[in-house]
């Protein structure tokens, strides 16, 4: 069974524990299954390449590692500061996530 998570593709982020804490960033993909997420600019790591398609001159490339999801606050989208989620029924009798701090609800 797939865990629910608190953030989303495309939610702005904050890093709360570990290298990168205090680091904001944009996440570009999401692992339900081993609750991991990958955020632009985050725990970067060098990765040797061969030779291909994709890189001609191979060598060394940096690229975001998975980050896992305890580490991230999503940042409130009306305040800016780094926020806990919550879910509740909006008017229209569907689940949303909402901002603790601002009770605002996140698109």
């Amino acid at each position: 069974m797939q865990k629910k998570v608190h953030i989303k593709k495309g939610d702005t982020v904050y890093v709360n524990a570990g290298d990168y804490k205090g680091q904001k960033g944009r996440v570009l993909d999401v692992d339900r299954k081993s609750y991991r997420a990958i955020v632009e600019g985050v725990n970067m790591v060098s990765r040797h390449t061969k030779p291909n398609s994709a890189y001609p001159e191979g060598g060394i490339i940096k690229k975001e590692a998975p980050i896992h999801i305890s580490n991230l606050m999503l940042i409130d989208p009306s305040t800016g500061e780094p926020t806990r989620i919550g879910r509740r029924l909006n008017d229209n009798n569907k689940l949303v996530r909402y901002a603790k701090k601002s009770k605002e609800e996140i698109k």
